[in-house]
């Protein structure tokens, strides 16, 4: 073994909706997939990134741990949302521990929120093109009460919280490990329950990130003031073969009206960064989350963005155990993202 278990941690992708559980172990001949799963939260128990009930999402979590049998207590989890912000900034060349000793000042005009509700973060990305005096740096600033809320949770759930990534570093991540160092632009592009995740890399380093509170509970709420059911009825019926209340002229009606709200947010997004790097085109978008699958969605995309667009597979160079099912695994590739992206951290990570 490269890497100890005591080095090793589980990844845990706590969505809006589902979470996500996903263990690695790394080996001389490579990565294997040792464990995946997911289970179902309770709709109303995470709202745009914020734990609203974490009774019921802790019990979640020991329940997925138990359903899969999950024995490492080490976790990375990632957040996302309007509780964070990313944000690219040029500043004054600095060695980074003075940088560590200044950071608060630098970021504080980039901030929304009060500078002392806020844990910040940052890496230094290299000088400014053609002007040594500067340099890039990613600064990350996430709400200290969110980010207590999670440490909570995890602490309810009897496990061992050792990272806290953000969602589309986490999506990053896997999508380097998987398909390594390519040039030109590409759009990482996250559709979940109730967050749609923009992060756009330029030459593998993140360029430019937003989120967007658009995604799958559009469809259900739809189908729910329609069909007069509750939320959990609705995602049932746009599960289903054959829904009972609704027509599929109607369900396709719903799908389509929801995916062309989605195109034009992420449209919107391209625009914004296109308008600041007019010479960039993107050449790819990597679609993930529980709405990739969705072939509507990526012939829109594909059309709106006039790039290739594609499905993350997140265990591309994974070696698979013979306990688990392929079939189910591919199905869920675009959903296990994320949590591969954690999996494959390690407690000394930077």
């Amino acid at each position: 073994m490269l890497f100890g278990p005591k080095n090793q941690v589980v990844g845990l992708d706590i969505g809006s909706r589902s979470i996500k559980v996903a263990e690695v172990t790394e080996a001389k001949k490579g990565w294997t997939l040792k464990k995946f799963g997911t289970i179902d939260v309770e709709p109303g128990a995470i709202e745009e990134g914020v734990v609203k009930d974490p009774q019921s999402v802790s019990n979640a979590i020991r329940q997925l741990y138990k359903n899969y049998n999950v024995k490492q207590p080490n976790v990375a989890i990632s957040i996302g949302g309007y509780s964070v912000i990313v944000k690219n900034i040029t500043i004054q060349n600095m060695p980074e521990d003075q940088l560590y000793a200044s950071i608060n000042f630098e970021a504080e005009q980039y901030i929304p929120f009060d500078i002392n509700d806020v844990n910040l973060d940052f890496q230094i990305l290299g000088e400014v093109e053609n002007n040594p005096n500067q340099m890039n740096v990613l600064l990350v600033a996430a709400k200290k009460d969110m980010v207590n809320d999670y440490i909570n949770l995890i602490d309810m759930a009897g496990l061992n919280l050792c990272i806290i990534d953000i969602d589309a570093f986490a999506l990053q991540n896997i999508y380097e490990f998987n398909y390594g160092t390519q040039g030109g632009n590409v759009a990482l592009i996250d559709i979940g329950a109730s967050k749609t995740s923009v992060n756009i890399l330029k030459n593998n380093t993140s360029v430019f990130l937003r989120d967007v509170s658009l995604g799958c509970y559009q469809i259900y709420q739809r189908i729910s003031a329609i069909a007069n059911c509750s939320l959990a009825e609705a995602e049932n019926i746009m599960l289903s073969a054959k829904p009972e209340k609704l027509s599929a002229d109607e369900l396709k009606r719903i799908v389509s009206a929801s995916v062309s709200d989605w195109c034009d947010e992420i449209r919107r997004a391209l625009d914004f960064f296109y308008s600041t790097n007019p010479e960039d085109r993107i050449q790819q978008v990597v679609l993930s989350g529980g709405a990739a699958n969705m072939k509507e969605l990526r012939e829109q995309l594909a059309l709106q963005s006039s790039a290739d667009v594609k499905l993350i597979n997140p265990f591309e160079k994974i070696n698979i155990t013979s306990e688990l099912d392929d079939a189910y695994l591919k199905q869920l590739a675009p959903q296990a993202a994320i949590s591969m992206g954690l999996a494959i951290r390690r407690v000394d990570d930077k």
